[in-house]
């Protein structure tokens, strides 16, 4: 299959992407993001959006949703969003300072050239937050 080139002419662009998380309770969720430096909007009946700095996450309430149990996601680490920082340990040390927040992978170096942590949200949802490693 073909591909077209990046960028050519007549050819519309892609400018952004934003995650959104189905939850079966609203308000207990946009309450635990606040927590995170993340300010929210709602907008009645059940949708919210998150924003801190450049990132947005939508909100969708369906009540009586609750996330799939999935033992073989949480053995694999499977993520569900992926945050790029200016500055990973500085987040790493506020996020691990905030009380209901469950760090659920430790700050550490990848081999594929970035600096991770995790933060599980309260509906089980893995937010991984890196930094590149600087070329020495």
């Amino acid at each position: 299959m073909a591909h077209a080139e990046q960028g050519a002419p007549g050819r519309a662009k892609l400018c952004n992407s934003t995650t959104v998380f189905l939850v079966g309770n609203i308000e207990p969720t946009m309450e635990w993001y606040k927590r995170l430096g993340f300010e929210s909007e709602y907008y009645p009946p059940g949708f919210a959006i998150l924003s801190r700095d450049e990132i947005r996450i939508f909100l969708q309430q369906q009540p009586g949703y609750v996330a799939p149990d999935d033992p073989g996601r949480r053995d694999r680490h499977a993520w569900n969003v992926y945050i790029i920082t200016d500055d990973v340990k500085t987040l790493y040390e506020e996020y691990s300072a905030l009380p209901g927040v469950k760090i659920s992978r430790q700050l550490g170096w990848q081999d594929y050239g970035m600096m991770e942590f995790d933060v599980m949200d309260l509906n089980g949802s893995r937010l991984v937050f890196a930094q590149p490693i600087p070329a020495e």
